[in-house]
């Protein structure tokens, strides 16, 4: 027991039971920034690989170009979940199954915002379509590592 609350391992169960330590301080810790890192390595990891599918789709099969990036955001997304739940968010006490669930629902969220900028990058500038995707991951990406650092790997 400390200061009258039982003892956990995880850092984030000890945050949620101290009232007077803001989000905002939370989520500029040294712990958070760490995960952060470790996100931004899977993430460039598998965005190279949901490029690669979006590139595939686009030149080899034909396939419209906002439809395949969202068919390389779902690719990407699960390998993400696999290394999230076992490197970026280690210690989760959150159940597979009910992690994977929320994590979809996050990238889902990611897809929404990923797609819909997207479209509005490639109807309204010349940008050329893999840097629109580039651009727009910068904003989704840092909003769903939140999503899942907050509410469903609750490291935070």
């Amino acid at each position: 027991m400390t200061g009258g609350q039982p003892v956990t391992g995880s850092v984030a169960a000890d945050n949620s039971q101290k009232p007077n330590v803001s989000l905002l301080r939370r989520l500029i810790s040294v712990r958070v920034g760490a995960m952060l890192v470790r996100n931004t390595i899977v993430s460039c990891s598998v965005f190279t690989i949901g490029l690669i599918v979006l590139w595939v789709l686009v030149n080899f099969a034909g396939i419209d170009k906002v439809v395949a990036a969202g068919v390389g955001f779902i690719i990407a997304n699960t390998l993400h979940y696999i290394f999230g739940r076992s490197w970026i968010f280690r210690g989760t006490d959150r159940g597979l199954r009910a992690g994977y669930i929320l994590f979809l629902v996050n990238s889902g969220i990611g897809l929404l915002l990923t797609t819909g900028l997207y479209a509005l990058l490639l109807n309204w500038t010349e940008v050329n379509y893999l840097v629109a995707r580039i651009i727009v991951s910068l904003f989704a990406g840092l909003i769903v590592f939140m999503l899942n650092a907050l509410f469903n790997f609750r490291q935070v």
